[in-house]
């Protein structure tokens, strides 16, 4: 057997270890949790709940607002940027917001470390608006929390949010052309008091994001209720319990020391944590199902000269964002620089989850060979993966534990300095399962491999319910019950074909409703471009509607899709779907729900409804002038605009 053929076989041996019959359900959402104790670890720690209750409320019952966006991270943000931008003004906005904050998933993760594993000078929004120069190569989470809010001020914006609230159902009215929206709001010194009422909206935007359910593996024994020490997840960081202060990137974690602690998990946030976590506690055990592929950051700040170079011309910001989709998906053509030159870019084997020109469109007899050209394009990486752990990780049995093997669209690569370093510490043990995770929570600890390690802190790393669960339907992901035309969810629209959308944002029977969604849309490894893309499509239908009827101030008008033109992007889709096959190849994770993604055993007709919940198989940049066509076409095919 050849050096590629064995790895090839290492991969499959590895990834049937981890396969389980439950797929995703071997988890549970913090949030729907039947344990009191881990629905409490979601709670939010970072709100101030007084300052809040002094506010005005920006929404009360009755009111009806123009745009109503459900969401104040990124997605949302921009979202409301994009309108403004787009010629409607800030007091037609309302946005509803879970938590005490903006920001999204940097509002709610602060835990020691954080940072953006994607370049800041591609990743923050806006940069070019704002003028903003950020600090290092990859920005940390505090420092992306607070230039969010500086763009909520930048905007005025401020006023215009209802924190602590859920978008819980929206229905739409056909006579009123409105959608009537049921919203519940917190109050009170912890939030938790509860009051529900209506408003009116006559365009709803959801912006929930893809990794927004921290969850926790269903475990046996005494339940985290009978374990006698602390416990939380690291999308709750309690500062109560390690010492330190959610405003410091590297906080001391002083209350550790003397302490044995756990953490269970070692995707991208592991990797960041660990070396903290190991600074100041006696014992750090860390509880690995699957190791992570482990690349250099190659951090560094933010040089004023080069950022002259950087910044330099009108458009920067989205050449640099497309230059480096351009390279992730493999079709730079010669001569076009690598702007961004980090390993993200140098992922040319990435292009198997995000999509690109070359393979956007594969015969199923076909199949079997893309998945046999990635392989091989991903081989070198790998081969210079390994070698790297073997190289920092001086034992050599820890080395191989730490050593992954699945190709690098399987899981999203993490990048690191310090991480493989770690366990060259005496002090810092790796309990590798074998892909099984640990058994049991005990009084004293968790039981990993049949033996219990005792412990006083255990933290959970182990990420968040994936996107592609219930069918990705994305009233399900954000969890807003939905009724549209006729009083139909969009599961019922979707039952008899399947996934069905034009250009991944808008559904037909779904008047003035509008989504992020990676669903039959561009995706890629910078996700901020992705949702900025959205915003800025979405933004400009609504305002070319607008301006067709009356203007930003006119009420009564309707944005549809016709039904004829979702059919035909969605078929495009499944007709692009075939590439996207080559997660049948990976080990289970949020990317390939669990290793459920693709049923070999399904019938041609259910094969065909799981084809529509692809992305666009382009590639990010061909998505991208898809849209750009379709805009300079002129007559927004396929969109029906009336007015009363």
């Amino acid at each position: 057997m050849d050096e590629f053929a064995r790895v090839q076989a290492k991969y499959n041996e590895e990834a049937q270890k981890r396969l389980r019959p439950e797929g995703a359900a071997q988890f549970q959402t913090l949030e729907q949790s039947d344990s009191d104790q881990l629905r409490h670890l979601a709670d939010d720690f970072w709100a101030d709940h007084a300052a809040l209750d002094a506010l005005p409320s920006p929404l009360k019952p009755g009111d009806r607002v123009k745009f109503l966006i459900a969401g104040a991270g990124i997605g949302g943000i921009g979202a409301a940027v994009r309108l403004i931008e787009a010629g409607f003004s800030a007091d037609q906005i309302r946005i509803i917001e879970t938590a005490g904050g903006v920001g999204g998933t940097w509002y709610w993760n602060r835990y020691p470390g954080l940072h953006c594993d994607v370049e800041s000078y591609v990743y923050l929004p806006l940069l070019e608006e704002t003028g903003f120069v950020p600090t290092q190569k990859y920005s940390s989470g505090l420092e992306i929390r607070k230039y969010l809010e500086d763009i909520v001020k930048k905007w005025d914006l401020e006023d215009k949010i209802l924190f602590r609230s859920k978008l819980d159902k929206i229905e739409w009215d056909e006579a009123a052309r409105l959608w009537n929206c049921d919203i519940t709001a917190g109050r009170g010194p912890r939030g938790d008091e509860k009051t529900t009422f209506k408003v009116q909206a006559e365009f709803v935007w959801g912006t929930a994001g893809l990794l927004s359910k921290p969850q926790v593996p269903k475990l046996s024994g005494v339940g985290i209720e009978g374990f006698k020490g602390d416990v939380f997840h690291t999308a709750r960081w309690n500062y109560d319990v390690t010492g330190g202060t959610q405003e410091e990137v590297f906080p001391e974690l002083s209350k550790l020391k003397g302490k044995r602690v756990g953490i269970i998990g070692t995707g991208a946030t592991a990797i960041q944590v660990v070396p903290c976590l190991a600074d100041y506690a006696k014992e750090l055990y860390v509880f690995q199902r699957t190791p992570a592929a482990v690349y250099g950051r190659g951090q560094k700040p933010t040089d004023p000269e080069e950022w002259k170079k950087i910044a330099g011309e009108p458009g920067w910001h989205e050449a640099r964002r497309q230059n480096l989709a351009l390279h992730i998906s493999n079709c730079a053509p010669p001569g076009v620089p690598d702007l961004v030159d980090d390993e993200w870019s140098r992922q040319v084997a990435y292009a198997s989850l995000v999509g690109d020109p070359e393979f956007a469109f594969v015969a199923p007899e076909k199949i079997p060979e893309v998945i046999g050209q990635f392989l091989a394009r991903d081989a070198p990486n790998q081969a210079r993966l390994r070698a790297r752990i073997a190289e920092i990780v001086q034992d050599k049995e820890t080395a191989e534990k730490l050593t992954p093997w699945y190709p690098v669209w399987c899981k999203r690569p993490t990048f690191s300095d310090t991480y493989l370093q770690t366990f060259n510490k005496p002090h810092v043990h790796l309990i590798d399962t074998d892909g099984k995770g640990v058994d049991s929570v005990t009084p004293d600890g968790l039981i990993a491999n049949g033996q219990e390690v005792p412990l006083d802190v255990i933290v959970f790393s182990t990420g968040y319910r994936g996107p592609s669960t219930d069918g990705a339907d994305p009233s399900k992901r954000s969890g807003i019950e939905v009724h549209g035309r006729d009083g139909k969810t969009i599961e019922e629209s979707w039952a008899d074909k399947g996934a069905s959308s034009l250009h991944g944002y808008a559904i037909h029977g779904f008047p003035n409703l509008f989504w992020h969604s990676p669903l039959q849309a561009g995706v890629g490894a910078n996700h901020a471009h992705v949702l900025d893309t959205q915003c800025k499509a979405i933004s400009y239908i609504l305002a070319t509607a607008h301006q067709r009827v009356g203007g930003p101030k006119k009420s009564g008008i309707t944005v549809e899709v016709e039904e004829a033109a979702q059919e035909a992007w969605s078929t495009k889709i499944m007709q692009g779907a075939g590439r996207f096959s080559t997660v049948a190849v990976c080990t289970p994770s949020y990317i390939n729900n669990e290793g459920k993604a693709v049923d070999l055993t399904a019938s041609p007709e259910q094969q065909m409804k799981q084809a529509r919940a692809s992305p666009y198989s382009g590639g990010l940049n061909a998505y991208i002038k898809e849209l750009q066509d379709w805009r300079d076409e002129g007559s927004m095919k396929g969109i029906q605009v009336a007015a009363s």
